[in-house]
């Protein structure tokens, strides 16, 4: 076919440049077919590749950079290829696959530029501008060649891309999808390797009846015994009681095409047993698979079993729990005969297991044990964003979690769970407040003896979510279930779940109010970092990461950040970015100039804008005082309470006006003010020492994503994709999209920038300390000390009447600044949550902080 025809060209393979040399004469570019300068715009791809052809070097710098967009980011392992000695990392590669508008392609990422994918600063749905290329061929394949981006400069994200543009090489729309180098058959997903991504992951396997005339069986019991002394074995009908999570266990020198596993916990009337899944029929299988399915399982191997591995207990005391052996499905030696028996097939006579949901309430919590493994369902009042923490130091494999609440009416305290993906990303990435929850498998996390009391629940291996709600399930008559489901349709009919929080930073577990018990919390070497070692943290942090860190210091400075300036100051725009982009310490000095900027605002307002009323003893009633506190403790999102009818008129992504907001604060001083203490407190030592620093790091910027804010379900689309992870392929916008700026915040209170100096005078830190609300009424004057805050956790109050709402932040602001001053040249450690937000974007949050007294 002629190159005129303006249709882009399959190349012979998934990965390639390569044509043959009368079609590379007729049409001037490797692998693929360029449109005519008559037809339309040329192809600023075909430009490069055509510049790449005549290179001897195969690297070029293009002679034009032009904007490309891009469309995708996928991660693969990358297996140890002929010319590598000695396997370093990086342990996976990344392809992306960029639109010049005319066509796209898919490119191979330099692996010197991962970092970039690391920080979440190239990603899908932004410009890019490539400055230099080069052509990687795969010897292992006849005329492998790739486009490789060796440097780019990242830019800001696109309005929309669009995704009708055709690949220039059709190879690279054939499915299933394959990475461009290695053997590999199938890409991982972005952030994770324990979610199932891409199409290699079947979900066609339906329940098929079978005749049994001629299928022998064999019980649990039986093959216990005599397994040994078989060469083949009888088929095993079961019902699947649990299933895990995936394990990925690729390695680089490992040639292994599907390497997974998946453990299923069957049981028959005899016992149970664990079933092993490997390899390729993990993908074939493992989404088709659910709990309480009954599977005839034929030509399966047995093998002594693992004994490092814990095996879930059976709900039912009376099966008994085979852990001698397990079971191992593969799709060869010897190849298996999988069939899931459809649920009307299945007889009384085979006594096989009824699924025994472990229900409790949350009110029961509060007596259970400490590893107690329970199941529970509710709805959802809160729903964090997702975070990443390291497997293993030095390594690039990452758990992904988020902290969601769940409210099932038995307490005014929702269940804090520690959701890790269960391989369900379908369900993970599409939480959202007010929705059905049911979680199996959790365990009880306690601790009963530090201040505030731990209490929480996690998720275990084989833990499983369910989000389409009750009805039509087999637990639907368990009575603490059909309780939940009257209190939840009291609930909705009255209109009641309203007041529900979605994203933000979310500070827990709380730290220890001793440093020694916090000191025997962490397994780590060293328990303190040195103020020149923080900056190297904060830049080796990767994506949606967030560490714990205790430092020593001094604190010299403070200072009020109300919400309607923090929220107003947190600017997205980004500037662009090479592979050589500045430091994240770069990036804060910008930060800080940007953030004394806002400060210059804020005294043009007026000076009621840098006032802030102290509230004494007699100014408010004690039924109206309130303690402010830092982060979620053992009483954060309360269960939602009716709207007033003043909430209701409130337009849910409105906010006051900064003007209006300053016009009320002037009355509430002019009316009510007793004393007035300044936004800024700053040390004697501080006006000593600031001049002589050898280094100052400001990482006290509160960016909008997180400011935790009221749900809308009307938005609920947009809500939930701004607290996922970034995805790996680009999904249009529907319309335009709002921007979380005008969201509400679910806290009322605004923020507090901190400068710590360390103990020898060279270095200073600024950073954020975010107060909340706690829903007790407790007298503000027992509000000793800033300490005292930090013993317990956030919690989002209910609304309250315009007088309070806007004078109380500022007079238990200037409570806090006051208990600063105590502080003043004291020794103190602090801890540190250090959050990457990706794209530049890092905030290091005040925890904790330990006077002397505490410390030993």
């Amino acid at each position: 076919m002629s190159g005129e025809s303006g249709q882009p060209q399959a190349g012979p393979s998934h990965g390639g440049l390569y044509l043959p040399n009368s079609e590379r004469n007729r049409v001037g570019v490797l692998g693929g077919v360029g449109r005519a300068d008559a037809q339309g715009p040329r192809s600023w791809i075909q430009k490069v590749l055509e510049q790449i052809t005549d290179s001897p070097r195969r690297r070029v710098t293009p002679s034009e950079v032009v904007p490309v967009a891009v469309v995708a980011v996928q991660r693969y392992l990358l297996e140890d290829e002929p010319r590598d000695r000695i396997r370093k990392p990086p342990l996976y590669c990344y392809d992306v696959t960029i639109s010049d508008g005319v066509y796209q392609e898919k490119c191979y990422l330099d692996p010197s530029l991962n970092s970039l994918v690391y920080k979440n600063i190239l990603k899908v749905g932004i410009e890019m501008r490539i400055s230099r290329v080069s052509c990687v061929y795969n010897e292992r394949r006849l005329g492998q060649g790739i486009l490789c981006i060796d440097n780019v400069h990242c830019g800001e994200t696109l309005e929309a891309i669009s995704l009708e543009t055709p690949f220039r090489n059709r190879a690279h729309e054939e499915i299933p999808e394959r990475p461009l180098r290695g053997g590999k058959s199938h890409y991982l997903a972005l952030w994770n390797n324990e979610d199932p991504y891409g199409d290699i992951w079947l979900t066609n396997k339906q329940p098929e009846e079978h005749n049994f005339n001629n299928t022998k069986i064999i019980s649990l019991s039986q093959l216990e015994m005599t397994w040994t002394n078989r060469r083949s074995f009888p088929a095993l009908l079961v019902r699947i009681l649990h299933k895990s999570k995936l394990r990925y266990y690729g390695k680089p020198d490992k040639n292994m095409i599907e390497p997974y596993q998946t453990f299923l916990e069957v049981a028959d009337s005899s016992g149970t047993v664990s079933v092993i899944m490997w390899n390729a029929l993990c993908p074939e299988w493992y989404k088709s698979l659910r709990v309480g399915l009954v599977l005839l399982l034929q030509d399966y191997s047995v093998k002594k079993s693992y004994p490092v591995r814990t095996q879930p207990l059976p709900a039912d005391p009376q099966i008994k729990l085979i852990s001698t052996m397990e079971i191992c499905l593969n799709l060869r030696d010897p190849p298996n005969n999988i069939i899931i028996i459809p649920e009307k097939q299945v007889k009384p006579e085979w006594r096989l297991p009824k699924l025994n949901p472990r229900f409790i309430t949350r009110s029961e919590l509060d007596d259970m044990p400490a590893n107690h493994i329970c199941d529970v369902i509710g709805i959802l009042v809160f729903v964090g964003r997702v975070q990443r923490s390291k497997k293993k130091e030095s390594r690039e494999d990452f758990w992904s979690y988020r902290w969601i609440h769940i409210a099932d009416g038995t307490s005014e305290q929702p269940f804090i769970v520690e959701l890790f993906s269960t391989s369900q990303p379908e369900i993970f990435e599409n939480i959202y407040p007010t929705t059905y929850f049911m979680c199996t498998q959790l365990k009880v996390v306690r601790n009963d003896t530090q201040v505030p009391k731990l209490l929480y629940l996690t998720t275990t291996n084989e833990s499983r979510v369910f989000i389409t709600g009750p009805r039509g399930q087999p637990y639907t008559n368990d009575p603490k279930v059909k309780n939940f489901i009257q209190w939840i349709k009291a609930k909705t009919d009255s209109g009641e779940l309203k007041n529900t929080v979605i994203g933000g930073y979310y500070p827990y577990p709380p730290v220890p109010e001793t440093f020694s018990k916090y000191s025997s919390s962490l397994k780590v070497e060293s328990l303190l970092t040195a103020m020149s070692e923080v900056r190297k943290e904060v830049e080796d942090l990767q994506y949606r990461e967030q560490k714990r860190i205790a430092i020593q210091g001094i604190i010299t400075v403070i200072k009020y950040v109300p919400h309607s300036v923090a929220t107003g100051s947190a600017s997205t725009s980004e500037t662009l970015r090479d592979a050589n982009r500045p430091s994240t310490s770069q990036a804060a000095r910008t930060e800080s100039q940007s953030r004394e900027r806002d400060s210059k605002q804020r005294q043009d307002l007026g000076p009621v804008g840098f006032q802030c009323v102290q509230a004494t003893n007699g100014s408010l009633s004690p039924t109206k005082k309130k303690r402010i506190l830092q982060g979620p403790h053992a009483k954060p999102f309360p269960v939602p309470q009716p709207e007033t009818s003043a909430q209701k008129k409130e337009n849910n992504l409105g906010m006051a006006s900064t003007v209006q907001r300053q016009e009320y604060v002037t009355a509430r001083v002019i009316g009510k003010a007793r004393k007035t203490i300044s936004d800024r407190w700053e040390s004697p030592l501080w006006r000593e020492k600031k001049f002589d620093l050898i280094d100052h790091q400001y990482y006290s910027h509160v960016y909008p994503e997180s400011i935790p804010r009221k749900f809308s379900f009307e938005h609920k689309k947009f809500l939930t994709e701004q607290y996922n992870s970034q995805p790996a392929k680009y999904v249009p916008p529907e319309g335009r999209p709002p921007k979380l700026d005008n969201f509400k915040s679910a806290r009322s209170l605004g923020h507090f920038e901190v400068t710590i100096l360390g103990l020898n005078h060279e270095i200073a830190m600024d950073v954020a300390f975010l107060p909340m609300y706690c829903p007790e009424d407790i007298r503000t004057s027992e509000i000793d000390t800033l300490l005292t805050c930090m013993n317990y956790s956030c919690v989002y109050p209910q609304e309250t009447a315009d007088s309070d709402r806007v004078l109380r932040p500022r007079a238990l602001a200037g409570d806090i600044i006051k208990a600063v001053t105590e502080l003043d040249r004291e020794h103190i450690v602090g801890i540190l949550d250090i959050c990457n937000l990706g794209n530049n974007k890092v905030e290091v949050y005040l925890q904790k902080i330990y006077k002397p007294e505490n410390i030993s």
